[in-house]
This record gives structure tokens, C-alpha cells and sequence, in this order.
């Protein structure tokens, strides 16, 4: 029915930037059930009668607006009343927001703010009534100063919603309007705070303890004109002062005008990334009662759950759970806190594996693909952010991969063909746009690359590492064929050329890189099948790793896979050395550092306190965290077998070490739960497996074919 309705704005000349649309209207009959669809153009919150309708953060979320616009359905039958005012509150959000703003030299204003809905009315007489956006509307001037997703909110509580005339009719297209497809963004965990803070500079901070993505609630008693005002950060420096120079451009501004008497205020249509918040002004003492955190991302079920006897290992496993969730609000960005929140698709490609353990991410990254797979250039290439933005990308190797990763991934995990199905059109175009971009036959050479990104080998400045841009790029091609030749034969697709294409991408890779210069390139030689002689290429991996200090020196491209790549060929024990490691670089030296997320660099704060940098250094991303499907797969032993998808057949097979301790890792599959635990008992390594379906158990290399149940072994 929203398709029957139009789209309505304020009047231009009005410069009513953040409007109010209010619908007043008189019930007579008694309704059966009422149910409103609705949408806008920057983000919105409606209301029924002063009730805020639904538990929709930052609806209608982030898509590719003019290919893919959602609108949410509510039940909004227990609001109705005999006389009802229908509001809807209309910010900047991600498509009229600075996020999205046209690069100076790409002209174009954004659209007006503007709402498209419909408010269906089923009476219990049979009639039914439809109250449609149209010139009936009014439009107002609320309580909203500022609502950016950069720049903050300022909220003036003084202020009283002013009507000021009908609203006009706005000619957009409605062919491009879709049901609600991802999951919602919801409040979640609320954070008392841990301790006030009187920094060096005697400024006042509240550490909550835990850096996340959301807001603070503030109750105080006040008076009119009394004003709020916080900043935020995720770390204070080696002085113990305030820092948010990280932060770049993003005001992330948070100012509230207070009314007379007690009063709770949070922001309306906006988010910030913050462990701490600097007390700017506050009317009253301030006090921990006055504050709460609220973390806010998509409404995401855990899945995954991890244990061991090391608590810092504990600790790097809440640090990544925490990521995830930080920076999976709508769509999958790399940070939640500065000038950026983007879909960068290098980040999720190497972590998406990781994401379908932890959460059941299935509807979340089916609806992002979507948007890739709409934001894909007609010539294959792959936006390096989705959805798309005026952001100039590179398409590089290792973040378009994530158009044939991500879906392959997602289906391994949920058994559900139709994500291949969706996507593979737009597989064989990255394919494509590889195969007529190289400037050598058969490999991807003369691109533009990121590189293994922020590498610790990385030459004096670079961020791109010390691996060859031309070799990860060709070694990607490979990888990203050979997913779509097993895609095609799952969905029925005749592959042949892509067997024939792969078959000479692997014979010209291995003539032209017999040798290896870097932890990274004997890392994807071995994951990715692209060498006649293992045994040289792991043997040079592990006498990298001893000549740096017995760590890795590995980036974005090749940290997901030299766990594997060494475990794959003999040498759990030095993966586990890598996991267990305390020195930079390494996943527990953040942890020791006093991390609460993973980091961006693997030395975002060095050892003498030092920041990395202010420019680019945010201490909430998620990429390094895919180490955790190491931990579920070879350590824990639990992955589903490529025959079987969804873990309709599941192989457990873990590999123990005294290092850790003891090891539980539990994950809730579409077949139910499945958990795999050792421990040391007595001399002897203690297995204990719980499987909903058929399992291959491999214990030391020896097979046991169970069915459902709970089994114990010892070795």
C-alpha cells in the first residue's frame, strides 16, 4: 500500500531542516487492527499519540537509496485512539547526512527531508481506511537544533513544536521502495558508569568501562536553559588526560537544552563510538546516577560462545564479541566513532567467517549483499565501501573479493543456496572486471592495491606492508575463481570456463612466484593451493616468524589465515605460540594494554604509551578479531563440511594444547547446538563432544562416525 502514497516534504523556502510531519485525524468505529508503513529520506522516529512506534534505531536504516529504499510495518493497534496525532520526527541520518555529503567536484544537493506512508485502519464493521502521506499533512518545527551521524545532536527541550503550513508534494520514485529486509538497530546492554574521573587537566570524565557503540542517557533535575554538553572518546593518553584527536573531523556533538524539573534525555537519530564522555557543562554535580551508557546495534542472537583457561585469551574473546557488535549496526562498517562508519568490504571479506560463528548474521549480510550487488559497476567492479558513497575507492584486491567470500561464507555457515543465487551474477563480474583490468594474461597485475594493509613489515612510509601488491592481487583472483566454480556447481551453473580460467591463473601464479618475501605471501601460497612445494613455503612462514621474535608480522590480507595456514601444515604449536603471544604485535597485547575492542593497528598505543597517530587509529575494529574462527574450527575443531552446508553434517575435530589450558567452545547451528571441550585430566587429554546431527569426530587423526548425542573421549 506505501507505493499508493506519496512522498511530502516541507516547503523549500521554509528552511525547516529537521521537520516534524504531523497527521491529527478521529476514530468513530471501533478498530480491529491498525498498521502503519512508513519510510524517509535521513532517518526518522514516528509516533502515535506521543508513543514512540517500534524499537527501530536509526530507521529505515542504510541501503542504496535509490535502488534499494526500505520501509518498516508496524502494529500500532494498541496506540489508537479516538483522537490520534501521528507524528514523525525526520534527521539527517546516512542519505542527507555529511557521511554521504558530494565530494566538492561532484555537484548535486541531497533530497529535502521527506517521509513516504501509510496508516492502515481495519475496522471491525469490515470497512478499512487508509490514511495516506499527502498535502494534508502539516509540517513543524520541533525540539531538533542538530542531527548528524558525525556531527552529533543538539536537543532543545524549551523549545515548543511550532506548526507551520501543509506540507508539498515531492516527485521521487516509489519503484525503488523495499520491506524491511535486514534487522532492526535496537537499544541493548546499558553500562552503569565504572568511575569519575579527575584528569590532569581537571576536567571531569566517566569511564564506562567498556568502549561501545551508542549513547548516553542523562536524568538530572534542572532548569530551562540549563545545557548538557559531552564529548567523547575511546582512550585517554599516556597522561591520563582526554583524547579524541582519532576522531578527525566528527563533532560527534552532544548538547541538550534542559526544561524545568527532572528530566532523562538521549539522543534521537544519531550514534557515537566512547568508553569515556568529558563533562563539558552540566547544571548540577555530577554524579554516576546521572548517566548510563546504551549500546546500540542491529538485534543480532549470539551464537558463538568461547572459554579457556587463560583469562587474558577470555578477555581477547569478549574484546572481539564486543567488536562485532560495534560494528554491525545496519551494515558491517570499520569503526563507530570518526569521520568514516563505512562499509569498508576488505574488512567484513576477513571477517565474515568469524561473524557467522559469533552471531547469526544470515539476514544481516544477506541484506548487505544486496546492496553490493546493486552498488556493483556494470563493468564488475566492487565500490571498496557499501553502500556506495562519494567516497573514491580503488577496487582492490581483497576488498572486492568480498563479493564472492562473503556469500560462500554465509552459505557455509547457514546452508541456505539462495544467498549463491543472488550473488553469483555478480561473482563472475569480479571475476570479469579482474580478468580485463591486468596488464599480464592470467594474473592481476598494474592494479591499484591496499596491499596486506597496516602489515608490520610495512616499509618506512607505507601502511601497505612488505607483500607484493601484484601477488596478493593474483592470489586473490585464484581464490575468488575457485569459489565461483564450487558456487556454480551448487546452483546447477555450467563452470567450465572458470575451471579452464582457474586451472592457468594457478599455472602462471606459480611460474611467476616461486618465491616468497613475506609472512603474508607464504601465507596465501599455502591457504589458497598456489604452490607444488608446501613444505618450502611453510618452512620459510615459520622462519619468518622466528626471525621476528617468534611473531607475526601479518596485516588485514593475511592475519585470517596464517593460523590456518600453519595449522593446515604441522604447526598447531607455533599458532598457538602466535595466540598466546603478549608482545606487539600481537591479539594480547591490546588486551594487556587495556583494550575492551580490537584495535585498528596492532600498535595503536605503543609500549611507551605512544599513540600511532591522530589520523587514522581507531581503537574499535573488528578485522584482527577473525582470529576467533580459528579458535571455534581448528582449536575447538567445529565447521561444517562443504558437502553438507549449515552443518547438516558437522566434523569436530579439535587440537589441544597445555598452553591454554582447557579449551569449550559452543555454537548454536541451524541443526541446534553443537560443543566441543577438552582439558587435561590426570595426564590424558579429556573430549567431550555434544552434536545435533551427524558428526565425524577425529580425535589424534582417528575417525568416529557418531550421530546425535554427547560422547567422551580420552587420549
Amino acid at each position: 500500500m506505501i507505493n499508493n502514497s506519496q512522498w511530502i516534504t516541507p516547503p523549500l523556502e521554509k528552511g525547516v531542516e529537521y521537520p516534524v510531519f504531523i497527521r491529527i485525524f478521529e476514530i468513530n468505529d471501533k478498530v480491529k487492527k491498525a498498521t502503519l508503513e512508513i519510510t524517509s529520506k535521513g532517518v526518522y522516529v514516528a509516533k502515535l499519540n506521543g508513543q514512540r512506534i517500534g524499537s527501530f534505531i536509526m530507521a529505515p536504516g542504510w541501503t542504496s537509496y535509490e535502488k534499494r529504499h526500505q520501509y518498516q510495518t508496524y502494529d500500532v493497534t494498541d496506540l489508537i485512539e479516538k483522537n490520534n496525532e501521528l507524528s514523525v520526527m525526520v534527521g539527517n541520518g546516512w542519505q542527507r547526512g555529511k557521511i554521504s555529503q558530494p565530494l566538492e567536484n561532484i555537484p548535486g544537493p541531497f533530497a529535502p527531508p521527506s517521509i513516504i506512508g501509510v496508516l492502515t485502519l481495519e475496522y471491525e464493521n469490515g470497512n478499512t481506511q487508509y490514511i495516506k502521506t499527502d498535502s494534508e499533512w502539516i509540517y513543524a518545527k520541533g525540539q531538533i537544533v542538530q542531527s548528524d551521524i558525525f556531527d552529533g545532536e543538539i536537543y532543545d527541550a524549551t523549545l515548543e513544536t511550532v506548526k507551520m503550513g501543509n506540507c508539498l508534494i515531492y516527485e521521487s520514485p516509489k519503484d525503488n521502495l523495499i520491506a524491511q529486509e535486514g534487522e532492526i538497530v535496537k537499544e541493548h546492554e546499558v553500562f552503569e558508569p565504572l568511575k569519575i574521573i579527575k584528569t590532569p587537566k581537571g576536567e571531569t570524565v566517566i569511564d564506562f568501562g567498556q568502549n561501545l557503540t551508542g549513547y548516553p542517557e542523562v536524568c538530572l533535575s534542572a532548569k530551562k536553559g540549563d545545557k548538557v554538553d559531552l564529548s567523547f572518546a575511546e582512550i585517554l593518553d599516556s597522561d591520563g588526560n582526554f583524547y579524541n584527536a582519532n576522531y578527525r573531523t566528527a563533532e560527534c556533538t552532544y548538547t541538550y537544552i534542559c526544561k524545568d524539573g527532572y528530566q532523562t534525555y538521549k539522543p534521537n537519530m544519531t550514534f557515537y563510538g566512547f568508553r569515556y564522555i568529558r563533562i563539558n557543562s552540566f547544571p548540577c554535580e555530577v554524579t554516576k546516577e546521572n548517566f548510563k551508557a546504551i549500546a546500540v546495534y542491529s538485534d543480532i542472537k549470539q551464537t558463538g560462545f568461547v572459554t579457556t583457561g587463560n583469562e587474558k585469551i577470555n578477555k581477547l574473546i569478549s574484546n572481539i564479541y564486543w567488536g562485532q557488535k560495534d560494528n554491525f549496526l545496519d551494515i558491517p562498517t570499520d569503526c563507530p566513532q570518526r569521520d568514516e562508519r563505512l562499509g569498508w568490504t576488505g574488512d567484513i571479506q576477513v571477517f565474515s567467517k568469524a561473524a557467522c560463528y559469533n552471531f547469526d548474521v544470515e539476514k544481516f549480510l544477506s541484506k548487505w549483499l544486496s546492496d553490493l550487488v546493486a552498488d556493483q559497476h556494470e563493468n564488475g567492479r566492487v565500490p571498496d565501501v557499501i553502500p556506495k558513497t562519494t567516497y573514491r575507492g580503488r577496487a582492490s584486491t581483497a576488498w572486492g573479493d568480498a563479493a564472492t567470500v562473503v556469500p560462500w561464507n554465509v552459505y557455509l555457515a547457514y546452508g541456505n543456496k539462495s544467498i549463491l543465487e543472488k550473488c553469483f551474477d555478480s561473482m563472475c563480474k569480479w571475476i570479469s572486471f579482474m580478468t580485463n583490468e591486468t596488464k599480464d594474461e592470467y594474473l592481476w597485475t598494474g592494479g591499484t592495491h591496499y596491499g596486506d594493509w597496516l602489515a608490520q613489515d610495512s616499509p618506512e612510509g607505507s601502511r601497505m606492508g612488505l607483500s607484493r601488491a601484484d601477488f596478493i592481487a593474483s592470489a586473490f583472483y585464484a581464490y575468488s575463481t575457485s569459489i565461483v566454480i564450487k558456487t556454480g556447481k551448487v546452483i546447477g551453473k555450467d563452470v567450465s570456463y572458470y575451471e579452464k580460467l582457474y586451472e592457468n591463473i594457478v599455472r602462471k601464479f606459480k611460474i611467476t612466484y616461486p618465491e616468497y618475501v613475506s609472512q603474508t605471501e607464504c601465507v596465501l601460497a599455502l591457504r589458497f593451493n598456489l604452490t607444488d612445494n608446501r613444505k618450502e613455503a611453510i618452512d620459510k612462514l615459520v622462519e619468518l616468524i622466528n626471525a621476528n621474535g617468534g611473531k607475526l608480522s601479518t596485516g588485514f590480507v593475511g592475519t585470517p589465515h596464517i593460523m590456518y595456514a600453519l595449522s593446515e601444515n604441522g604447526y598447531t604449536d607455533i599458532a598457538y605460540n602466535l595466540l598466546l603471544n603478549e608482545e606487539n604485535p600481537s591479539w594480547l597485547y591490546s588486551v594487556n594494554m587495556g583494550a575492551t575492542t580490537i584495535w585498528e593497528h596492532w600498535d595503536g598505543i605503543n609500549e611507551k604509551g605512544e599513540l600511532w597517530s591522530d589520523d587514522m587509529n581507531s581503537y574499535n575494529h573488528y578485522a584482527y578479531g577473525s582470529v576467533i574462527d580459528w579458535i571455534y574450527s581448528i582449536a575447538g575443531g567445529i565447521r561444517t563440511d562443504e558437502e553438507y552446508p549449515g552443518y547438516e553434517k558437522i566434523i569436530i575435530a579439535p587440537n589441544p594444547s597445555e598452553k591454554l589450558g582447557f579449551l569449550e567452545t559452543k555454537f548454536i547451528s541451524r541443526k541446534g547446538k553443537i560443543i566441543s571441550r577438552w582439558e587435561y585430566v590426570d595426564g590424558a587429554v579429556k573430549y567431550t563432544i555434544t552434536t545435533p546431527a551427524d558428526t565425524t569426530i577425529i580425535i589424534d587423526g582417528k575417525e568416529h562416525k557418531v550421530t546425535k548425542g554427547k560422547y567422551v573421549f580420552y587420549n
